[in-house]
């Protein structure tokens, strides 16, 4: 017996310390991995700044430890494209290039392999934008309607073995916030992936403004580009949810782990 418990604690010890060849050591950072620019509007309406607000200390909590450099602005203006180039993800909160210039750098680096993340009111527009590229690049809608007031909303994953869901449940329940419909909608355009939409067990939905049906995408990416966008970004409410917050997360480790230089996270 005595010599049974010894081999069993030596087994033990060898599990515990590497003896399994397919577990992978932790991967500790000697130095910073990535840098990450955060785009937002601090003249926008009060709700969309509120999340603003809040989403950058979201992402400043996740460069706890400086596992990454992170930047923000209120404007891609007289930011030169080289300088841009640096930025392995641009995070739009609620803000969009507006000028010329910053507009014709921001195509030239994601059709270079620029990365981005959009939330919310950074992919509203309409006849008056006039920027079709930027509209191709979103998959080719422009804003048809929301509801309103902001409310809970129950999401569908409509990928689930993809990289940015597939640890979320495939149904949960969002924060409230004001969700946008998109005409056309973007499923119909073949470069898109819709990885999460509202369910149509929400119609109808709205206490104001009231969408009755319809197709409703609220997150996918342009397979085209290193790109995601997610249609959450109004209000104080947004950062109260575990499942939201896992999938705001996931978003951004998935669009920077596909950076053309390599995988930051493997180095």
């Amino acid at each position: 017996m005595k010599k049974y418990l010894i081999l069993l604690a030596l087994v033990l010890s060898v599990s515990a310390f590497g003896g399994d060849k397919n577990v992978r050591k932790a991967n500790y950072a000697s130095q910073k991995r990535f840098k990450a620019l955060l785009l937002w509007e601090p003249h926008a309406e009060r709700d969309h700044v509120d999340f603003d607000k809040q989403a950058m200390e979201f992402f400043r909590r996740l460069n706890w430890g400086q596992g990454f450099q992170l930047d923000s602005t209120t404007t891609l203006d007289g930011i030169p494209l080289d300088s841009l180039k640096q930025y392995s993800i641009i995070v739009a909160l609620n803000a969009a290039p507006s000028s010329p210039q910053s507009r014709a750098n921001f195509e030239r680096y994601m059709e270079e392999g620029g990365g981005w993340m959009g939330f919310h009111a950074s992919a509203y527009n309409d006849r008056r934008t006039n920027w079709p590229w930027y509209v191709q690049f979103l998959g080719g809608g422009v804003f048809k309607c929301n509801n309103w007031p902001p409310q809970p909303a129950l999401a569908v994953v409509d990928v689930t073995k993809h990289p940015v869901t597939k640890a979320l449940p495939k149904e949960f329940v969002l924060p409230a916030s004001e969700f946008y419909q998109w005409t056309p909608e973007p499923r119909a355009n073949k470069d898109i992936q819709v990885l999460l939409s509202l369910s149509p067990k929400n119609y109808p939905i709205g206490i104001k403004d009231i969408v009755y049906g319809g197709d409703w995408p609220i997150v996918w990416t342009n397979k085209k580009y290193r790109m995601i966008y997610l249609n959450m970004g109004h209000g104080n409410q947004e950062f109260k949810d575990a499942d939201q917050d896992l999938l705001f997360v996931s978003a951004f480790r998935w669009i920077v782990s596909r950076d053309p230089s390599g995988n930051p996270f493997d180095k």
